[in-house]
């Protein structure tokens, strides 16, 4: 019995103090977890905040003043400056892309006489992308086929110009300075080509006026402008809205060398290589390109960019991006024709790398 006792005893006490051991982990969980609670609240509060954005005192496009003192028009401009602020990564992208592009764009808006804020069109059309809508338009400015043909660009199965940069923002440019000149302001040029030019002009007049701030339009075309107008606004101003870039972060225009080419080509493989590229870079830098043979040729002479290696040590600086330190949105379209953009897409939904 002695010998049962001493051996029972150490293993009650083990016990005992394995039970006060879980019983004080109990307490100290429940009573710690609601002060870790609050402290983590209390974290979240003070280092995230969502804010309303300021009104601007003025605001125009195209040198033309927007009637913010009107308060349906304020708001809609405020729900595409919230949304397009807010989708941070997209908008990162899009200023991040915009040092490879704006140059090229800038340069032949101006030489077309079209307002510089039309840049802000291709950004809202495609984000920069070659993109393909369902409707089948295409490129930056994406153009219908059947519209590109009409302002001069080639579309076949072989070459497809809409991809090209420069040739589609000057057919973009064509087709905004007929519509400037029949709807008497630029507002309704940018409208007219997510709506169209008969289908605007079916409205105006209907409703008997040319002002684009206060025509009832579809879903789609009531916020076309507005979303220029927001994109606009963050990328002249980046920093204001919360989007932080050192030059270095800019995407830098591409380095190439141009060779003039007389069609057939039997293979792009092949020129490439002979080219000293790839396949890959030949198509990169020519999206337009779109088969590996050229024997569909509507032209004489094509010229092509051949990519030169990157220096690693080059950096964007602000000398070589004029306009692009100031500072993205949605798909755009509607149902009434004539437009070179694509008509149709869902209204308020968002496409990926567009501004909302």
């Amino acid at each position: 019995m002695l010998l049962s006792f001493s051996t029972d005893r150490p293993l009650k006490a083990l016990g005992i103090l394995a039970l006060a051991f879980v019983a004080f982990k109990l307490f100290v969980f429940f009573v710690d977890e609601p002060i870790e609670d609050k402290e983590f609240a209390a974290e979240f509060r003070a280092h995230y905040g969502v804010f309303a954005l300021n009104k601007p005192e003025r605001l125009d496009f195209a040198g033309e003043s927007v009637p913010l003192n009107d308060p349906e028009v304020y708001e809609r401009y405020d729900r595409e400056l919230l949304v397009n602020t807010y989708w941070q990564s997209n908008g990162l992208l899009l200023l991040k892309r915009s040092r490879r592009y704006f140059p090229t764009i800038e340069r032949i808006l101006k030489e077309e006489g079209v307002p510089e804020d039309f840049k802000y069109l291709a950004v809202v059309e495609s984000g920069f992308m070659p993109v393909v809508s369902p409707a089948g338009a295409a490129g930056f400015w994406q153009i219908l086929p059947e519209t590109a043909k009409g302002y001069g660009l080639e579309v076949n199965d072989d070459i497809d110009e809409r991809y090209h940069l420069e040739k589609s923002t000057r057919a973009a440019c064509k087709y905004l300075k007929e519509a400037k000149a029949k709807f008497g302001n630029w507002a309704l040029a940018a409208a007219s080509y997510n709506m169209g030019m008969g289908g605007l002009e079916r409205q105006v007049q209907k409703q008997q006026s040319s002002d684009y701030y206060g025509l009832y339009l579809n879903g789609e075309t009531s916020r076309y402008v507005f979303r220029m107008l927001a994109v606009k606004q963050i990328f002249e101003q980046p920093e204001a809205y919360g989007f932080r870039l050192r030059h270095k972060d800019y995407y830098r225009p591409y380095s190439v060398r141009t060779v003039e080419v007389t069609p057939p080509v039997a293979d792009w493989v092949q020129f490439a290589l002979d080219q000293g590229v790839n396949y890959k870079a030949l198509k990169t830098q020519n999206p337009w390109i779109r088969n590996s043979s050229l024997t569909k040729a509507a032209r004489s002479v094509y010229t092509v960019q051949i990519p030169l290696e990157p220096q690693e040590d080059e950096e964007v600086t602000a000398e070589e991006t004029p306009s692009t330190d100031r500072k993205r949105p949605i798909p755009q379209g509607s149902s009434e024709g004539e437009t070179p953009a694509e008509a149709g897409r869902a209204s308020g939904t968002g496409t990926a790398e567009k501004p909302r």
